[in-house]
């Protein structure tokens, strides 16, 4: 899964894939499995209403995805999915709204 702006989704969708600033910045594109989603959610976009969480078919990826550590406040030894280079629109089976919940924070999903 990718957590993304509705924007940043369109301008996907226009151009046939997603390439957010970290494929830059760092050199992948930050992805999650289910059950760690909520960890980057609200790490990063606490209270943001305007996010997609984007479901990939790892089988239709063309670029290589390594599961690494996340950050030092990650539980420990969880590995965080990371794929190196762009999204293809064609990878993304479907796309849900993801909102936070009233206090802002984003609960773990649910199995």
């Amino acid at each position: 899964m990718h957590i993304c702006a509705k924007a940043d989704w369109q301008l996907a969708q226009g151009r046939g894939e997603h390439r957010p600033d970290s494929l830059d910045a760092v050199g992948f594109i930050h992805l999650s499995a289910p059950e760690q989603v909520h960890l980057p959610a609200n790490r990063l976009y606490a209270r943001r209403m305007d996010l997609l969480l984007l479901h990939i078919d790892p089988d239709r990826l063309t670029a290589p995805i390594r599961w690494e550590p996340g950050v030092p406040t990650d539980p420990d030894s969880m590995l965080f999915p990371h794929l190196y280079g762009p999204l293809p629109i064609g990878a993304v089976t479907s796309v849900t709204p993801y909102s936070p919940q009233p206090d802002g924070s984003f609960p773990p999903l649910s199995p």
